[in-house]
């Protein structure tokens, strides 16, 4: 299954964040047992997902599973919880009986609840427990409902959120850049959005390298073609380019490739009935 071009939230099961952490925790997730069956059913099966500069939480509470993060493999064992930054192409490859507890932060969330930058997540595969301690982790794993579970996971960010949240302050800048430019209809360069700020260029490209590990014009970008691959997924025959700031069908279309990694032709040929 493949992020966007099939519907992997289906999958599972979905909760927002708190008021308080909704700035920076953009939602958590468990795998449905039930949906497992229907739409999985006995056999391994992998789950594909693209870059979105999202660092992202996997705590195990089923089977073993490998995870494909660029050129690493790694074995994940029932005992083991990782984070990923997402800055490239990660694959899942599961066993029927996977189950995972998602946590799954904004861009610049994770440092304005742990004090520490995204960028230091890199391209590595980081073991949780430098984040969640080890007696909490325990918990989590044991027989459980999905609301425990969420109740403990969201005193605990909250904790860490009270003790570096004064550290938060040029987090601020970046999350409203994102914010106007999608209000923007994705238009406006960075230039732009500094001015908007009242930062110089060269302040807002070092506040926004700082946090999110890429430059803005990479990052806007990704954010570009994920957004309109989506909508264009959903509503093929009424998908306007130019609300995603694409000025021809080319454009929109040498992006999408650059982002799956794969020919526009292979995903436009995908036939109707895998998408959500």
């Amino acid at each position: 299954m493949v992020e966007i071009l099939d519907d992997i939230r289906k999958l599972y099961r979905f909760a927002q964040p708190c008021p308080v952490l909704h700035p920076f925790v953009e939602f958590y997730s468990e795998t449905s047992p039930e949906a497992m069956q229907q739409y999985v059913g006995d056999a391994p099966f992998t789950v594909k997902m693209f870059p979105s500069y999202t660092p992202t939480i996997w705590i195990n509470l089923g089977a073993p599973y490998q995870l494909r993060h660029g050129n690493d493999l790694q074995q994940v064992d029932r005992q083991t919880d990782v984070l990923v930054l997402r800055s490239g192409i990660v694959e899942r490859c599961n066993l029927p009986s996977d189950n995972i507890f998602t946590i799954k932060f904004n861009p610049g969330g994770f440092e304005a609840i742990f004090g520490t930058s995204q960028t230091t997540i890199g391209h590595e595969i980081v073991s949780v427990t430098q984040l969640i301690p080890a007696p909490l982790l325990r918990k989590l794993k044991r027989p459980a409902d999905f609301n425990t579970r969420l109740q403990l996971v969201e005193q605990h960010l909250l904790d860490q959120y009270t003790r570096h949240r004064t550290l938060a302050h040029p987090l601020s800048f970046v999350r409203q850049a994102i914010d106007q430019f999608s209000a923007s209809g994705m238009q406006l360069n960075n230039q732009q959005l500094a001015s908007h700020l009242h930062l110089t260029e060269k302040t807002f490209y070092r506040y926004f390298t700082d946090a999110i590990g890429v430059g803005p014009k990479q990052f806007f970008a990704t954010l570009r073609a994920r957004n309109a691959l989506t909508a264009w997924i959903s509503q093929r025959t009424s998908f306007d380019h130019t609300a995603f700031g694409y000025y021809d069908q080319s454009h929109f279309y040498r992006d999408v490739e650059n982002f799956t990694g794969t020919r526009f032709s292979n995903i436009s040929n995908k036939p109707a009935a895998q998408q959500p």
